[in-house]
């Protein structure tokens, strides 16, 4: 009996001892493993995620490391900057930029995946409406951002002005700063053209990190339109032929009053998944689009009041013989999901005698945002120079 109780009690010691055991494993993988247990792969970041822990690798492209690979970078002995570093020498700042001469080519970036970028920062110099910027997902042959820079960064109209959103962020003096998560699988390509008749110097930087990418998440595209002037009662168009499931995700626009007075009374109107006379979702009206009120007044008075916030704004106001105004309106909280195809137009009205809508004949530009998965329907050419420039 004696002999008995004392294996029993050696068992009950031994699972003791293998409870405690398997208790510090799972303390010590908390501790020090987390990011491998948890699965967070590190492609969002943001105030609640920073504390987890993950596999990913963090990698930057720029002037001073062309290729991102580790421990490749500041080791230009050629480049823009090598006159001022002649009695330092290699490592400093030899290739802070690149030239771009007039009607070329220049490769950014050109990066094997699975990634994200997670941001992207340059300064452009000359016309920002005569540099066109073109990102290319997956090895495929057409882009799927091509817009003027400026207008990607919510600042076409070639003047500075601060804008100081989640997405995009202008700072002075020409700090352009874009904040869209930008998922690929194989390869993400980013090229600059410089359509001008000069030459140009590009800083630039495109930070991203190198890990899986959920099956779930679709690819970042922005198309540029612009007319001047619209036609007669016809709705503006800022994308169509959207083909795919995917989310809309946000509109920068420039509108240039080719008349005088209110120009702002137009509907937007999303058509989605097979509308098509009439639309799933239709706005209020211009200025309620970008999520203002009657005329964008100050209510102290003297006119437009310019106004910036994380998700909208009318950031810069030109007043002159043709007035020129730039908004944007970003769907972060409230993206307008589809299944199949997406169309989406903007009226231009505004007022005249008795009360009554006048539609409009203005200079309308845009940038759609959007996510889809690919392939996705070939972009309308881009407007040539001429007509892309700000007159």
């Amino acid at each position: 009996m004696r002999r008995l109780r004392e294996l029993t009690g050696q068992k009950r010691c031994c699972a003791a001892l293998l409870c405690a055991a398997l208790l510090a494993s799972v303390l010590v993988i908390g501790c020090n493993g987390g990011a491998k247990t948890s699965g967070f792969n590190g492609v969002t970041a943001g105030m609640g995620s920073l504390p987890r822990l993950s596999d990913a690798k963090t990698r930057s492209v720029s002037p001073e490391n062309l290729t991102g690979e580790k421990g490749k970078g500041g080791m230009a002995t050629e480049g823009t900057g090598k006159n001022a570093a002649r009695e330092l020498g290699r490592g400093w700042k030899v290739s802070p930029s690149v030239g771009i001469k007039a009607g070329t080519t220049f490769l950014m970036a050109d990066i094997e995946g699975p990634g994200v970028i997670q941001h992207i920062w340059m300064t452009p110099t000359g016309d920002n409406r005569m540099n066109i910027l073109r990102i290319y997902w997956d090895g495929e042959e057409e882009p799927s951002v091509e817009c003027p820079a400026g207008d990607f960064f919510a600042c076409g109209m070639g003047q500075y002005t601060k804008i100081s959103s989640l997405a995009v962020c202008v700072n002075p003096k020409s700090g352009f700063n874009c904040y869209w998560a930008m998922p690929f699988r194989k390869q993400c390509r980013i090229t600059m053209t410089n359509i001008a008749d000069k030459d140009m110097t590009l800083y630039y930087q495109v930070d991203y990190t190198l890990t899986d990418v959920p099956r779930d998440m679709a690819y970042l595209h922005a198309q540029f339109r612009r007319v001047n002037p619209l036609p007669d009662k016809m709705d503006y168009t800022i994308v169509e032929s959207i083909k795919g499931k995917g989310q809309y995700v946000g509109t920068y626009m420039i509108w240039g009053s080719n008349s005088p007075g209110w120009w702002g009374e137009g509907e937007i109107k999303f058509f989605m998944d097979g509308d098509a006379k009439f639309p799933t979702i239709c706005g209020t009206g211009t200025e309620d689009y970008f999520c203002g009120s009657y005329g964008f007044d100050n209510p102290q008075g003297g006119g437009y009041l310019e106004f910036n916030t994380a998700y909208t704004g009318m950031p810069q106001v030109i007043m002159g013989d043709q007035p020129r105004f730039g908004l944007y309106r970003w769907h972060i909280a409230d993206p307008i999901r589809f299944d199949k195809d997406l169309r989406v137009t903007m009226q231009a009205l505004g007022w005249q005698s008795e009360g009554r809508y006048l539609p409009l004949k203005d200079d309308l530009s845009s940038v759609a945002f959007w996510y889809q998965t690919e392939p996705h329907a070939s972009f309308p050419k881009l407007p040539d120079r001429e007509a892309l420039e700000n007159k």
